[in-house]
């Protein structure tokens, strides 16, 4: 037996688990909040140092033989020649790019040719937009930069002493927007149509390669983001799509191939093994349901959770566009919610609760089938999110989606993932392992719900869904859905 850690740097807390390189399970833990604000848009990277070495504390990693580290995705660290910050990291969480990432989508002739080019359409959270905005906003910082890190780059780097290589892996560089998941190579003219001139980027390493190694002999693996992390920790396969539930929401599966989508609706990552992770993203997800709870002067969601199992299924005829932010999928960024259905009789609060969850539901199954109309195999969904744990998404999800649903305990599946990364590096270089197959962890426990008889019921909400849909905003997806 040995033993691996996976360090998870989020945008809050730094989380380690460390496991047994057999089996996984989860012999020790740490933790500690970033000494930051939650919501801060940039960062001095010192901080995630910080709270690094609180979390792995007291001992934590005594006999530690590997690390893997997950970081939060698309923050930009721009550094000079001599390696140190040029201005402090800009997070993911930073919409200041807005405007740089519509530029440049027009720099290179519209959203068609950037989706051909890498993958993605550009927006305000790439590091290809940071890029931008440094050039609009601070020109003379980005005349500075000379070299590009995400987190986990960063981290990887400072772990290993900071020597003249810096690597990265495949799943953080398919989030920068100029590395594409479909070639496996950069786009070093996407960096300078941003920046205005080169800019050194770190090596790709493979799902199974490492780092380097410490001067003590630790193995620090390729590392990842937290999405691909998080994949790789809840074990999900081909066949297998995680569904997000936050504010807003996502959809993403496991495929053999990267998908290149002309409409920018899917973006196209890399997953943490050398397969891929196309995924949809919609503008609204909870947010639909605590503004209904608001709206209904409830105290939060359980209460509209029990609320909405009062009603039945297609809330009356209540139909509701979750739309409140405008929506991604289908693309209407300037569009809002829609009520539709009213009349005498379904103009009652357990309908419009009701209405909520399958607003929300169905509008995450539209991002679904645009996957699966690219030929994504979806046999059964992983639902995550705290909202997942509401007896109204459980008991609608299943019909909805039209498959079964997986709610896995809540645990820091993006550590794990790391840390399941770090074993599959150590065994490689041990000769124990092959590099085109992960260690066999076991999956993450979980309440597993199939639809049953309650399917043609799912099939009926989502038609009643669609009609309104089609009706409010004719060819929004083109006829796709």
């Amino acid at each position: 037996m040995g033993i691996v850690a996976g360090l998870d740097s989020s945008s809050a807390f730094t989380h380690i688990v460390v496991c047994d390189t057999d089996t996984g399970a989860v012999l020790r833990q740490g933790y500690a909040a970033h000494p930051i604000e939650a919501k801060a848009s940039e960062v001095d990277p010192q901080a995630w140092l910080l709270s690094l070495g609180e979390a792995a504390s007291g001992g934590l990693l005594e006999g530690v033989q590997a690390i893997g580290v997950s970081a939060q995705q698309h923050g930009l660290v721009p550094l000079d020649h001599q390696g140190n910050l040029v201005r402090p990291a800009l997070l993911g969480n930073d919409r200041r790019a807005q405007a740089a990432a519509a530029d440049l989508i027009d720099g290179l002739g519209g959203r068609q040719p950037w989706a051909e080019a890498v993958g993605a359409v550009p927006q305000a959270a790439q590091p290809v937009a940071k890029l931008r905005w440094l050039v609009r906003s601070e020109p003379e910082n980005a005349q500075r930069v000379a070299a590009v890190l995400q987190p986990h780059d960063w981290l990887v780097w400072q772990l290993l002493g900071r020597p003249a290589r810096r690597t990265t892996d495949r799943g953080a560089a398919s989030g920068t927007g100029y590395w594409s998941a479909g070639s496996g190579s950069y786009r070093p003219d996407l960096v300078e149509l941003a920046l205005g001139h080169q800019a050194a980027l770190p090596e790709v390493l493979g799902p199974a390669d490492a780092a380097g190694t410490t001067p003590e002999g630790l193995l620090i693996s390729a590392g990842t983001g937290e999405t691909m992390a998080a994949a790789f920790g809840l074990g999900v396969a081909v066949g297998d799509a995680v569904v997000s539930l936050g504010a807003s929401g996502s959809v993403m599966a496991v495929h053999h191939e990267a998908l290149a989508d002309p409409t920018g609706m899917i973006t196209s990552f890399a997953d943490a093994t050398g397969m891929h992770l196309p995924v949809v993203h919609t503008s609204n997800a909870v947010r639909a349901l605590r503004g209904t709870a608001e709206m209904l002067g409830l105290e939060g969601l359980d209460e509209l959770s029990a609320l909405a199992l009062k009603s039945t299924p297609g809330a009356s005829g209540l139909v509701l566009l979750p739309y409140l932010e405008g929506e991604r999928t289908p693309h209407l960024p300037h569009t809002a919610g829609t009520l539709s259905g009213l009349r005498r009789e379904s103009m009652k609060p357990e309908h419009l609760a009701r209405a909520a969850f399958e607003g929300m539901l169905c509008s995450l199954a539209d991002a679904l089938d645009v996957l699966r109309g690219r030929g994504v195999e979806v046999r059964r969904v992983f639902l995550l999110g705290a909202a997942a744990e509401l007896p109204a998404v459980q008991a609608l999800a299943p019909a909805v989606f039209g498959t079964q649903v997986v709610v896995p305990q809540p645990a820091e599946y993006a550590a794990l993932g790391a840390a399941r990364q770090a074993a599959w590096a150590l065994g490689v270089s041990q000769g124990k392992l092959d590099p085109r197959t992960p260690p066999a962890w076991q999956g993450a426990a979980a309440q597993v719900l199939e639809p049953g008889e309650e399917l043609p019921v799912g099939r009926a909400v989502r038609q009643q869904y669609g009609a309104t849909r089609d009706q409010v905003h004719p060819g929004a997806f083109g006829g796709a859905v």
